[in-house]
């Protein structure tokens, strides 16, 4: 989903509410609460006594993609709500009104540059690694066949999307491909033909501690290991990129030097 958002100013005794309905000051002004489908129990609530006045201004932001909805107050960067699914449709437009009986008026900013969580720094963060585990017996890159959810103890991690990601390759419509295992899908997956696939049967990189180089363009370090090949015959490298807030696994096409995830 492309990011949409919007800053208003509101002036209300309660009740400001649009679709996917966000309700701003309900139930007597007391809370804040997203609610799908017009239908109850209300996805995500928080208790908000006065959150709106009849007497001043209020601002809020609203944002929407990559299935996120985040709402915060003022020039506060941090949400102090969020509801998340993947699920969620594709919004083009939105409305406001006020319900209840309530009413008030609001200022709709039109040169708000918006907000977007902050992309996740590539560093080692507590609970999981990006950087490659410790080699066990040898230093060299070996490729260890496995399935499922069955990760080698010596794996080399790559990334992190709400878990952590190890790096993998598996075979598909004549290529080899690198890509990414997410150990609780059981799957690598592989970007190819446009499309990602979780290949069930794949093999894992092992017994080394890579370095990761950052580069962009046409860049192809010295060095760089080489994982496999596509069904043309051309080299693939391992590569990875901050994508949607997470660090991820893919392939590296040279000549083409670009990474798929």
């Amino acid at each position: 989903m492309p990011p949409y958002q919007i800053m208003l100013h509101v002036q209300c005794s309660s009740m400001l509410h649009f679709p996917l309905q966000i309700f701003i000051g309900g139930w007597g002004n007391s809370k804040i609460a997203i609610r799908r489908n017009r239908e109850k129990p209300d996805v995500v609530e928080q208790p908000y006594p006065n959150t709106l006045s009849a007497g001043e201004f209020k601002t809020f932001w609203v944002t929407w993609y990559d299935g996120t909805i985040n709402l915060g107050m003022d020039d506060n960067p941090t949400p102090f709500l969020s509801w998340s699914d993947p699920s969620m449709p594709y919004f083009a437009c939105f409305g406001i009104c006020t319900g209840w009986g309530a009413t008030g008026s609001w200022v709709i900013e039109d040169n708000w540059s918006g907000w977007r969580a902050p992309p996740a720094p590539i560093i080692e963060a507590p609970g999981w690694s990006i950087a490659p585990s410790a080699p066990l017996g040898t230093s060299q890159p070996t490729w260890k066949p496995t399935s499922g959810s069955e990760i080698p103890p010596d794996a080399v991690p790559g990334g992190f999307d709400n878990e952590q990601l190890y790096i993998g390759r598996a075979s598909h419509a004549g290529s080899l491909t690198p890509g990414k295992v997410v150990p609780s899908h059981g799957v690598c997956y592989i970007a190819w033909g446009g499309a990602e696939h979780g290949i069930p049967d794949y093999e894992v990189l092992t017994g080394c501690s890579p370095a990761w180089i950052p580069v962009t363009g046409g860049q192809i370090p010295d060095h760089a290991l080489q994982a496999g090949q596509s069904e043309t015959g051309e080299p693939l490298y391992i590569g990875r990129a901050q994508h949607n807030d997470t660090v991820t696994v893919g392939k590296v096409i040279f000549p083409k030097f670009k990474i798929r995830v």
